[in-house]
């Protein structure tokens, strides 16, 4: 089995995970500020638990968005640099792919899954999977930037994502007992759920070289300005 090195910076927990002879071990810390500076600690105490040098990764794998601009930014960067210094390829993995990986981790009765994430700014981020006879997913809806409103929930899939708890006034009790067969707000993207994703990515052939990494992003603007922020805190306050 193939070697990988994974990491995932997308949300405010920074995570990395080494996948190695079939066991999983990994490392994680939270607190969006401290991504640039916990990541690269994580790695080297993953490689010390493990005995390996980085050389010995056949591939490093990474949560390539969407997500926080400065995250997903964060680790392309890092992955970019391990894996230009070892030679080694990279493996991409959506973020949201990654959250219904969890899904189906800790729920594996999830077969068809809806992954929310917040994506600030009164928006989500969201796509929709199918668990395929691979051990991958099917993409069902590709990942798509939205309010919540806009999320296209038939067909009673389960969900995931911190985006069910900070739309609540949406994703209320009522509206995912009649929209989804269970709701699962706690279910992530991990370095953990990249690892897996990424080492059947990696035997699938679809890695890339270091230098065709690219962030995912589906939003341009970062920031609301004041006026945009006024209309946004104005609606929450009528509704």
């Amino acid at each position: 089995m193939s070697t990988i090195l994974a990491i995932e910076t997308s949300t405010e927990l920074a995570s990395a995970a080494l996948l190695h002879q079939g066991q999983l071990i990994a490392r994680e810390s939270a607190g969006a500020q401290t991504h640039s500076d916990s990541i690269l600690p994580m790695i080297q105490q993953l490689l010390a638990e493990a005995g390996i040098p980085l050389s010995r990764c056949d591939a490093l794998a990474f949560g390539v968005g969407p997500g926080s601009f400065t995250g997903v930014r964060t680790a392309c960067g890092v992955v970019q640099g391990l894996a230009f210094g070892i030679d080694r390829p990279v493996v991409p993995v959506v973020t949201l792919e990654a959250a219904a990986q969890a899904c189906r981790t800790a729920h594996p009765d999830a077969r068809e899954v809806l992954a929310i994430l917040d994506a600030r700014m009164g928006e989500v981020y969201w796509a929709r999977y199918r668990a395929n006879d691979n051990g991958g997913w099917d993409t069902l809806a590709e990942p798509a930037l939205s309010s919540a409103e806009q999320v296209a929930t038939g067909g009673k899939p389960a969900a995931c994502g911190n985006g069910l708890a900070a739309y609540a006034a949406h994703f209320t009790p009522d509206f995912c007992a009649r929209e989804f067969a269970a709701a699962y707000p706690q279910c992530m993207p991990h370095a953990r759920d990249v690892a897996r994703l990424g080492q059947l990515h990696f035997a699938q052939g679809r890695a890339l070289p270091a230098q065709e990494a690219q962030p995912l992003y589906l939003r341009n603007k970062v920031a609301l300005t004041t006026a945009e922020r006024e209309v946004r805190d104005a609606l929450k306050g009528a509704a």
